[in-house]
């Protein structure tokens, strides 16, 4: 563990956990969005290298952010063991999930302060999730994004969706003693805990004003490839799913709902047919793949299995 500088005896309100693995590039675009917020309140970063096969740059190793920036290291084990590396080393009275590749708007971190302290009854956050627009794959995931927050936000305030790549959650739920994250699960780890949160009565308090850009930096060959993996790696997560007899995947109807909606929004707000055909073409490809794996009654490997 590295601590940095500007390290404090009052802990700061947040703690904010990046899991890495290999992914350097965009941690630094990540962490000067961090940076660059204004008026937030007090943060501390804390950076997990999942064993990456390249070393961090100088920029981890001696930071010159305004911020406290720790970077851990851990054997590769998975993201979700990662994160739960990074709450056990969190001072903060709430900790926030982001992922390397996101980067905060500058007035991200103040309204959710400001949300979370005008909400005592609430202990889960979801941020809102935007897709960077500048790639095709770009405005594909805006459009996955804005209509799966749309269709399940609920009329409370609520949302039955949790993304990690922009999550709180109070540091009195978030508990040291168990992992908050399975670390079996290498993939769909957040829909597992969403599912715990349900099986509880809870949801997360969805925070439209704070939001977080998903930055995707990958071809769309490299994303049909990631497409891949994840239908291999998130198996677990959903027979352990299963096991709990919560329904969590849409129906057939509710699917075409859904695409229906999004084909409407991608014509609305300008972001394209051409990026909804590249999402329906992702997704049916993943579940193609996810149902040769459940006819072959493919395993899960004992190992982790490396994930960028």
């Amino acid at each position: 563990m590295i601590p940095c500088e500007k390290d404090s005896t009052t802990p700061p309100m947040f703690s904010i956990v990046i899991p890495v693995y290999d992914d350097w590039i965009s941690l630094d675009q990540c962490l000067q969005s961090l940076g660059k917020q204004s008026n937030s309140p007090s943060f501390e970063v804390i950076v997990v290298d999942d064993g990456s096969t390249e070393s961090a740059p100088e920029s981890i190793r001696n930071p010159a952010h305004r911020y406290q920036l720790t970077a851990i290291q851990q054997s590769h084990a998975g993201i979700p063991a990662a994160r739960n590396h990074g709450i056990r080393a969190s001072k903060g009275e709430v900790v926030l999930f982001v992922d390397a590749d996101c980067r905060l708007r500058s007035n991200c971190l103040a309204i959710l302060a400001e949300t979370i302290v005008r909400s005592p009854q609430h202990d889960y956050f979801q941020l809102r999730l935007l897709g960077n627009r500048s790639s095709l794959v770009g405005r594909a995931e805006e459009l996955r994004l804005m209509a799966l927050q749309e269709h399940m936000l609920q009329p409370d305030g609520r949302i039955r969706y949790l993304n990690t790549a922009g999550f709180a959650i109070r540091r009195s739920r978030a508990t040291l003693e168990t992992d908050l994250f399975d670390p079996t699960a290498l993939r769909a780890e957040d829909t597992l805990l969403l599912v715990n949160l349900i099986q509880r009565g809870e949801l997360p308090l969805f925070v439209p004003e704070a939001v977080v850009e998903h930055t995707i930096q990958l071809s769309f060959l490299a994303c049909l490839r990631k497409d891949a993996q994840s239908a291999y790696l998130e198996r677990k997560a959903y027979e352990i799913i299963a096991a709990k007899g919560v329904r969590i995947r849409a129906t057939q109807r509710e699917r075409m709902r859904l695409l229906l909606a999004m084909w409407k929004t991608a014509g609305e707000r300008s972001i394209g047919r051409s990026a909804w055909i590249t999402l329906v073409f992702r997704q049916t490809l993943q579940r193609m793949i996810s149902w040769v794996y459940e006819c072959l009654g493919v395993g899960l490997k004992p190992q982790v299995t490396r994930q960028v």
